[in-house]
């Protein structure tokens, strides 16, 4: 009940962009998550191969990782209330494109227009929330955030699975799975409405005189550009292990236990669950041992689970070792992302979240063509076995990585985490 009062005191000390802005995101998680959880099998009723998820997925995160800069730059420029707007009008209006086209040059189009819309609302929700707190309110916030954003994906993916499957009792398996596509996207757009009443904050920039120069200055920068670089290489390690798994872990549990959408969904779901629940393990990991180490031990620790997801023939044994890599792996995230805001100067904050987050995106863009190909030459067993073990190794040598280069940062200062599922 402390607990509870606690963040309930937290919460009525935030103002109305903050709430709104919340409100808004539990919206279109929620229909992400419906149709995420979904969309693999819509490509795969259309008669398309695996790859074609595989080249479906590259689009979307090739165009983000394009986007990412330009975005963010955009975002600064013209502010986030209209840019996120734009972003959530543009990207409902492509998810629903996707759930009724069939053709594929059509299909690939859509979903590179999804991943660059989507990355305005990506790179201008966690500086809007940034905005409108304060130093002190600023870790619980983006704690609070992460959480009800997780917790409202759960509720789509359980959602989106239980819809499907009860649909098929009326409809053909396509039309069900595409009326569940369409839901989705109309509950992603509802999340317009709270958006809406946002006042513009005009004091995000011009006030702050490090961030007074309308162009970086990499000289005088080059301490934090170098360590953006260091951190970038992290990323895309961690990004080509998690592009080769992570979207397609619904074939993974449909194609080895022949396990129906209902249950798909909600295993996912309780992965997203269980991932909430770790981001408040996190901060108690790093008081004991620091962040770079609390980074590469939460991260090392997920890895035998992978394993024990990638080969075990049980259907409960791959759910345990999905869930607990699922919140270990991801537990690590926030301190990793805290740990480089407070190393970089604040003039390329912003610079920093945009290259992190587009080298993740395009270690996702190159590996879904590979990891489905895998599995399509070696089977369902054989060959998810193979791209969890490529996973294992790439996760490995990033956690190494991290720790040889960042090992000497020893400081346990939070600052807000930015989310990225991995």
């Amino acid at each position: 009940m402390k607990w509870a009062n606690r963040w309930k005191q937290q919460w009525g000390g935030y103002n109305s962009n903050i709430r709104n802005a919340i409100y808004g995101n539990v919206f279109t998680q929620i229909g992400l998550g419906v149709f995420m959880v979904i969309y693999n099998f819509y490509i795969r009723e259309l008669g398309f191969p695996d790859q074609m998820n595989g080249q479906v997925i590259s689009m979307t995160s090739l165009a983000t990782a394009i986007i990412l800069i330009p975005a963010g730059i955009l975002s600064d420029r013209l502010g986030r209330k209209r840019v996120i707007i734009y972003g959530l009008i543009f990207t409902g209006v492509t998810l629903f494109l996707r759930s009724i086209i069939e053709p594929r040059t059509l299909l690939l189009m859509a979903a590179f227009l999804t991943g660059l819309t989507q990355a305005f609302i990506q790179v201008s929700s966690v500086p809007l929330l940034a905005e409108n707190s304060t130093a002190e309110q600023r870790v619980k916030l983006f704690s609070l955030h992460f959480g009800l954003m997780t917790a409202a994906n759960v509720i789509g993916n359980i959602f989106g699975g239980v819809l499907s499957d009860l649909l098929e009792w009326i409809y053909s398996p396509i039309i069900s799975i595409r009326i569940t596509l369409i839901i989705g996207a109309v509950i992603f757009l509802i999340g317009i409405l709270p958006i809406m009443r946002l006042k513009e904050m005009k004091t995000d920039v011009s006030n702050d005189k490090n961030n007074n120069k309308r162009f970086i200055s990499f000289k005088e920068q080059k301490e934090s550009l170098k360590l953006i670089i260091f951190f970038a290489i992290a990323q895309l390690l961690i990004g080509f292990g998690a592009g080769l798994v992570i979207p397609y872990l619904n074939l993974y549990f449909a194609d080895r236990f022949n396990a129906s959408n209902t249950t798909i969904g909600f295993i996912i779901s309780m992965g997203q669950a269980a991932t909430a629940i770790a981001m408040f393990i996190g901060p108690f990991v790093v008081s004991k041992v620091g962040e770079v180490k609390a980074v590469v031990f939460l991260q090392l620790a997920s890895l035998p689970f992978l394993l024990l997801t990638g080969f075990t023939h049980s259907l409960l044994l791959a759910a345990i070792g999905f869930l607990f890599r699922q919140a270990l792996m991801n537990a690590g995230n926030p301190i990793q992302m805290s740990l480089m805001m407070s190393k970089v100067d604040n003039s390329v904050k912003g610079l920093a979240n945009s290259v992190n987050q587009m080298v993740f995106n395009l270690g996702w863009a190159l590996m879904g063509p590979v990891s489905m190909g895998i599995v399509s030459r070696n089977g369902s067993y054989n060959g998810y076995a193979i791209v969890f073990s490529i996973t294992c190794f790439l996760y490995l040598v990033g956690s190494i990585y991290f720790f040889i280069v960042f090992k000497s940062f020893g400081s346990k200062k939070d600052h807000p985490p930015i989310s990225k599922v991995v």
